[in-house]
Order: structure tokens, then sequence, then C-alpha cells
């Protein structure tokens, strides 16, 4: 890709904050700089998606805003703990290599539960055309099928990775979460209520931005932990249209707006 290639610190005074790229059979290592980093800008977000899950939860009237709430907080509150545990884990306790293998996992796995999950208030509580409807069910056979494709496949080609290695998502890994991703978007395109869509569209944009920078390690310095801040930024984006546009009463709405 051209704009990895381009940003490349190397040969820079930022160098010593990282280590050279690696071939894609082999794995990257972190410095110890980048370490600390990415622990930090995920652990950081943990206790935030937790007090913003409750505010959901409080703010519930019915019980598929309550069953939407715990799913979504579920998801949003597992993307960070478990991103923290798993670099945690690959920085001081690198040598448990068989628990870093299946916290890598576990990461991967997330994933797939976090996006289902951040659709899941939209399905649920907005109103769905008659095949729009499917889509409430379709998004988590999706997750499912990508988890027990990490299950049966991630990493069985060779030695283990870091989550900062692209080479070590294959590409019908990352096929999944771009369908994931992008597919139950063109459903809430389509829902006659289109308040929220604009920050939909701004949160997957970080989303998208943070990729260059997912796949640049070796290239910029603390590469994954920028990643990391884009996930929380366009996470938290998603956060606030589904707060003040599924959860947040009409009179409030008004204030808001104003």
């Amino acid at each position: 890709m051209f704009a990895p290639r381009l940003l490349d610190f190397q040969k820079t005074k930022y160098a010593r904050f990282m280590n050279h790229r690696v071939p894609a059979h082999k794995r990257y290592q972190p410095t110890e700089y980048e370490h600390a980093a990415n622990c930090a800008t995920h652990a950081f977000w943990i206790i935030p998606s937790i007090l913003g899950s409750s505010n959901l939860y409080f703010l519930s009237d019915d019980d598929w805003e309550t069953i939407s709430a715990w799913i979504y907080g579920l998801g949003l509150c597992g993307l960070f703990v478990v991103s923290t545990v798993f670099h945690t884990v690959s920085w001081k306790k690198s040598h448990l290599r068989m628990v870093e293998h299946c916290l890598h996992m576990f990461d991967r796995m997330v994933i797939y539960f976090f996006i289902a999950a951040s659709y899941a208030p939209w399905l649920n509580l907005r109103e769905l055309g008659p095949w729009a409807s499917h889509m409430r069910w379709l998004v988590w056979i999706m997750a499912s099928v990508g988890t027990v494709y990490v299950f049966f496949f991630h990493e069985r080609h060779g030695e283990l990775y870091t989550v900062s290695s692209w080479e070590a998502c294959p590409e019908a890994e990352l096929l999944c979460y771009v369908v994931m991703g992008f597919f139950p978007a063109l459903v809430i395109l389509s829902m006659p209520n289109t308040e929220g869509i604009w920050e939909l569209v701004t949160g997957g944009l970080f989303y998208c931005l943070g990729m260059v920078f997912f796949k640049s390690d070796g290239r910029i310095p603390f590469a994954h932990a920028i990643w990391h801040l884009f996930v929380a930024f366009g996470a938290g984006t998603h956060y606030y249209a589904i707060w003040r546009y599924l959860y947040l009463p009409s009179t409030l709405q008004t204030k808001v707006s104003k």
C-alpha cells in the first residue's frame, strides 16, 4: 500500500521508538515504548465504556432497549478489556506462548462480536423493511462464521504473531471484517428514520483511516497504538449516535440539538 511506504520513519530520529519491519512469516516485536502505548490506549477506555453502557441501560424504557443496551455494552466493554489483557500479557508474559496465543485468538474473535453488537441497537430499535429485518440475525451469523474461522484457521500457517502484524490477518479474515462492517450499514442507510446517519459514517471513516496505521508497524512509531486511538474515536462517535438518537428521550434530544 502506498501510504504506509510513504510514511516510513525508519531513517528518522523517531526510529528508536520502533523495531524494523519484518517479513510476513516473522512476528513483529513492539518496543517497550510501543508495548506500553498499546496497553494504555485501550485500557484508558475501559471505565468510560462501562459507564457509557450503564447509562444506556438506565435510559432503557422497554425490554428491547434493555436487551440492546446489554448486547452493545458487552461488545463495547469486551473490545477494550480483551485488547488490554492481550497486549499486557504479550508485553509482560510473552514467555507464556500458549496463553498469549489463546488471548490473541480471543482478541480477534471479540472484534466480530463488537461489530455485530454495535449494529444491534440500530437493527433492534429502528423500523426496518421486510427484507432488511433479516439483518438482525444475519449479522450474528456473520459474526459466528468469523469466530469459527479464527478458531480453526487463524495463525495455523506459521509462527505466532502479535495482533499488530497486518500479515497475521489472512485476506479471508480481512474480508470478513470489511463485509461485517459495511454490509449492515446498507440496511441502516435505507431506514425511514435517518437520524444519526452522519455520526455512523464519521465513525466508519475513523475505522477506515485507522487501518493505514494498523498495517504500518515498523514504518510508523506507535502505529498500533495510533490504530487503537482511531478505534476509540470510531466507537465513541457511534456511542454518541446510539445514546442521542436511540436512547435519549425526545425532549432532551431537542435540547441537545439546540
